[in-house]
C-alpha cells in the first residue's frame, strides 16, 4: 500500500509538473497573429477570494462568471519597488513594465517617464480609451494615459490626455478636476451626499479645451447613447461615480451610467478604427467599497463589472483578433469565505464578518470575513481569451502583462 500511494504521488507531481512547465513554454511563444483589439479589465482590489464571493452571490456554486470562463490564467505577484503596492505603482507596472514606487504614475522608480501601452497602441494607429466608475483621472487609468510624480496631480493628468496621449475615448467620473475653482460644472458643488466634493482643477477649464479638440462632451447615460464621432469625453460624477462608505453609513453604489453601458459605448466606438484599438476599462468600487469593508456594495460592484466582461467577450467572439484580459492591480482586505457560523463570529469593527449572502440558485448562504481595511501582498488571478491569451499562462510578476500585451500586438517596445 505504501508503495503504491508513493507511486501515485509520483506520477501526479509528474503530470503537475509538466503542465505547469507546458503553461510556461505556451506563454512565452509569440501568437501566430497580433492581436487587432486589445480590452484590459482591471477588477480594483479584487482578488482570488473576492472573484468567488461575486461568483457564489451572481451565479452560485454550479456555474460561473463570464470574467472566469476563458482559456487560459494566471497568478501575478503585485509588489511594487516595496511589498504592498498601490494602484498607482501597480498600473504602471502593467501599463509600461516596470517595478516604480506607490503614487508614481507612469514614471519608474528615478521619476523617468516611461512609455506605455495606450501609447504605443496611439504610436501604430489604433485607437484609445479608459473606462472607470472612478475618477477618469485617478491612479489606474493615469498610468496608461499620463506621467507625473504624484498621483493627486489629476488635472496635469487630464491635461496629458488631451495634449500628449492624445486619448480617444475616456469616460468616468471625476469632472471637479476639470473645472477651476468657482466653475461648478454639470454637478454641483458641496452636494448633500458629500459636501467635500467642488470644483478644484489647476490647469483651467479642461472640459473647453477638450470641445476645442474635437471632443464631444457628454454628462449622462442619454446623452452618452446619442454621442456620435470618434473622440468622447463623459464626466458623471463629482469625484467616483459612488460613495464609499461602512454598510449603512451612507454607502451608495449607483452610478449615473453603468459600467456595462461605459463599455459598451466605448467599444462600439474604438472599433470604427480599421486598424484597432487598445481599451482599459475599471471598475474601482470592487476597492474603495473593501477598504471600508463594505462587502454588500463590493459585491454589487463586482457584478457590473463581470456584466462588462461579457459584453467585451460577445465583441471578441464576433471578432476574433480580439485580446481580452481580467485581472486585478491588487488584493483589498484580506478577504475570506466562511460558512454561517454564530460561534466564529471574529469580532467588531474592522474584523466584524459581512452577510449573510445567499449562494445564487441555491438555499446556501455565506459569509465575508475582513483581516484589514488596506492592500495585502497577495497575488492575484488573471484571465485571458482570444488572439495571444497563451502569453498569459503560469506564475509571473505584474510588468509581464505589459511585455505580453506588447508581443500580442506585434509592437516594438519604446524606453
Amino acid at each position: 500500500m505504501k508503495k503504491s500511494t508513493v507511486l501515485k504521488t509520483a506520477l501526479a507531481l509528474t503530470v503537475a509538473t509538466t503542465l505547469s512547465m507546458s503553461s510556461f513554454a505556451n506563454a512565452k511563444e509569440a501568437p501566430k497573429k497580433t492581436a487587432k483589439n486589445v480590452i484590459l479589465f482591471v477588477g480594483d482590489g479584487m482578488g482570488l477570494a473576492h472573484r468567488d464571493a461575486i461568483r457564489l452571490a451572481s451565479v452560485g456554486n454550479k456555474r460561473d462568471l463570464a470574467m472566469n470562463k476563458m482559456p487560459y490564467a494566471g497568478l501575478v505577484h503585485t509588489s511594487s519597488t516595496t511589498t504592498v503596492t498601490d494602484s498607482a505603482a501597480a498600473a504602471t507596472a502593467m501599463a509600461s513594465g516596470v517595478k516604480t514606487y506607490n503614487g508614481a504614475i507612469g514614471v519608474d522608480k528615478n521619476k523617468k517617464s516611461v512609455k506605455t501601452i495606450l501609447e504605443l497602441a496611439k504610436e501604430s494607429g489604433k485607437s484609445t480609451g479608459l473606462v472607470t466608475t472612478s475618477q477618469i483621472t485617478d491612479a489606474t487609468p493615469a498610468a496608461f494615459g499620463a506621467h507625473v510624480t504624484n498621483r493627486s496631480a489629476q488635472s496635469d493628468i487630464a491635461k496629458q490626455y488631451l495634449e500628449k496621449s492624445k486619448v480617444d475615448v475616456l469616460l468616468g467620473g471625476g469632472e471637479d478636476y476639470w473645472y477651476p475653482a468657482g466653475n461648478p460644472g454639470t454637478y454641483p458643488d458641496k452636494l448633500a451626499k458629500d459636501p467635500t466634493e467642488q470644483s478644484k482643477g489647476t490647469q483651467g477649464n479642461l472640459v473647453n479645451k477638450a470641445k476645442k479638440l474635437g471632443y464631444k462632451y457628454i454628462t449622462n447615460e442619454k446623452e452618452l447613447k446619442k454621442a456620435k464621432g470618434n473622440k468622447l469625453l463623459g464626466l458623471f460624477a463629482n469625484e467616483e461615480m459612488f460613495e464609499q462608505r461602512p454598510e449603512g453609513e451612507g454607502d451608495i453604489y449607483d452610478p449615473v451610467v453603468s459600467l456595462p453601458t461605459m463599455t459598451k459605448k466605448a467599444i462600439d466606438t474604438l472599433s470604427k478604427n480599421k486598424k484597432g484599438f487598445f481599451l482599459m476599462v475599471e471598475e474601482e468600487g470592487i476597492d474603495e467599497m473593501a477598504h471600508e469593508n463594505n462587502a454588500k456594495l463590493m459585491l454589487k460592484a463586482g457584478k457590473q463589472l463581470d456584466k462588462s466582461v461579457e459584453i467585451a467577450k460577445r465583441f471578441a467572439k464576433k471578432h476574433p483578433d480580439t485580446l481580452v484580459l481580467v485581472v486585478a492591480d491588487h488584493e483589498c482586505g484580506g478577504l475570506t469565505i466562511e460558512e454561517v457560523n454564530a460561534s466564529d463570529e471574529s469580532g467588531d469593527g474592522i474584523s466584524k464578518e459581512d452577510g449573510p449572502f445567499k449562494v445564487a440558485n441555491s438555499k446556501d448562504q455565506f459569509v465575508i470575513d475582513w483581516t484589514t481595511s488596506g492592500h495585502t501582498a497577495a497575488d492575484v488571478p488573471l484571465t485571458a481569451m482570444g488572439k495571444g491569451a497563451e502569453l498569459f499562462n503560469g506564475f509571473y510578476e505584474n510588468t509581464h502583462i505589459y511585455d505580453a500585451m506588447v508581443q500580442a500586438m506585434g509592437l516594438k517596445k519604446k524606453r
